[in-house]
């Protein structure tokens, strides 16, 4: 029992010499060294574009545009399938009869058995009130389509300058970012520097290599941001690969429009401000849908209307009857009058009644938001203005914070956590230079939108 008690406090003995010559190792090593980082660089941008540039290229080739042109082209057909029902069709017609025998009278053929007729019928639409109203409704129809891709480019157009601010902004954080970690850097091989001369402590020091250890990884977050900024531009813009920013652009908002209005919502004819509804293609294709659904409504009691059609048919009969001449024609006025249909057209007009309310609706909750979007964008306009002024000069005096606490702890006059606390202090203010900027350009653009200015 003792023998065995010797050998585990022999054991223990063991492990703590090699705990403490572990923990000796460790602090003897110089804190100069840094563990090293092997980041790879991000993939190199295929294309630098300016924002017009941004804004043409995504209006032009996104896939989502030519979905939308698709449907242009669907209303060309329609138009064209409308205005056919009022014109001349042209019809031939070919029929061959074999009987099981003739009819013959007193030696002659009065009905061969065998017999080609040959017709031809021309048909043209005399009267047809409801084949003129679809022909409107089809015309209304394609401007619905060409104000849709109207809208799909503006909504294209605004996700692509939402893309490209996201990149300025990461842009500045990490250069902020950057900054700070190489004022980190400095400050810990200072602080590296004193302690190996034996003015310094080992606590500094590990407390500036955690600092730049912290801006280290928070300049490698901002760059992964940037660079999914940039893929998502790439991918608007319809380019192999991700996109960067090349400019600043213009965001200047028009003279008036900052002006608060007396009932807030747009009204046309003021000078100050843009009315929506004239301006907006997404209102504008709101109020082309009403217009194209009351028309519709209004085109249901056309369908009572009586239709007049003119038929001319030439026929020809090879071998001709006795009693039929072999050549023939006919013309016949042939018209059509609705009489009774158990209330189906009744039912069909309540239908569309209700698709016009619904776009009514539609196009009275728009307005309201787009007033509401003017009022919002002004003050975020006017917010952002003042706060990125305070912003910037919270930033420049951080920065003198920490250019005076740094000639102070190299007289020895500040400590090493005052130091740190500056340097986090200045980038953060950085950081907020960078996201009040964001702030303000997007709030301008969504002014510019909200007026119809954009693009």
């Amino acid at each position: 029992m003792n023998r065995q008690a010797h050998k585990d406090h022999k054991d223990g003995k063991v492990l703590f010499v090699c705990f403490v010559s572990l923990v000796v190792l460790l602090a003897a090593r110089p804190f100069g060294v840094v563990l090293a980082v092997h980041a790879q660089t991000a993939p190199v941008p295929v294309v630098r574009v300016t924002f017009a540039e941004a804004i043409q290229r995504a209006q032009e080739r996104n896939p989502t545009v030519a979905r939308a042109a698709a449907g242009i082209l669907r209303a060309e057909g329609l138009i064209r399938q409308s205005r056919s029902a009022t014109l001349l069709h042209v019809n031939g017609n070919v029929t061959s009869t074999t009987l099981n025998r003739g009819v013959q009278f007193d030696g002659a053929t009065v009905t061969p058995r065998s017999q080609l007729t040959a017709t031809l019928t021309a048909d043209m639409p005399v009267l047809a009130a409801a084949a003129w109203a679809r022909r409107v409704q089809a015309e209304d129809t394609k401007n619905v389509a060409e104000l849709t891709v109207a809208e799909t480019k503006r909504q294209i157009a605004f996700a692509t300058a939402d893309a490209y601010l996201a990149i300025l902004v990461q842009r500045r954080v990490v250069e902020g970012n950057s900054r700070a970690r190489d004022v980190a850097k400095a400050h810990f091989d200072l602080a590296t520097e004193l302690e190996q001369k034996g003015t310094g402590s080992k606590l500094n020091a590990l407390r500036a290599q955690q600092q730049f250890s912290v801006d280290e990884g928070l300049v490698e977050v901002s760059r992964l941001a940037l660079y999914r900024a940039q893929e998502a531009l790439g991918v608007l813009i319809a380019a192999d690969g991700p996109a960067d920013a090349a400019d600043e652009p213009d965001l200047s908002v028009p003279a008036g429009a900052l002006e608060p209005e007396g009932s807030g919502r747009p009204t046309a004819g003021s000078p100050a401000t843009l009315n929506p509804l004239l301006q907006r293609t997404d209102l504008r294709l709101f109020s082309a849908q009403q217009q194209a659904a009351e028309r519709v409504a209004r085109d249901t009691g056309k369908e009572w209307w009586p239709t007049l059609d003119a038929i001319f048919q030439p026929s020809s009969t090879y071998p001709a009857q006795f009693f039929l001449p072999q050549n023939s024609w006919r013309l016949l006025l042939q018209g059509n009058i609705p009489v009774f249909d158990s209330g189906q057209r009744a039912a069909l007009k309540v239908e569309r009644q209700a698709d016009v309310e619904q776009a009514r609706a539609s196009l009275a909750g728009a307005t309201t938001e787009a007033g509401s979007q003017v009022r919002a964008a002004r003050e975020a306009v006017a917010s952002g203005e003042r706060s990125i002024a305070s912003a910037r000069a919270a930033a420049d005096q951080a920065q003198q914070v920490v250019n005076i606490t740094n000639i102070s702890f190299r007289a020895g006059a500040a400590t090493n956590i005052e130091v740190i606390d500056a340097e986090r202090s200045a980038r953060d203010a950085d950081t907020a230079v960078a996201i009040a900027e964001d702030q303000l350009r997007r709030a301008r653009l969504e002014l510019l939108n909200a007026l119809g200015r954009f693009p």
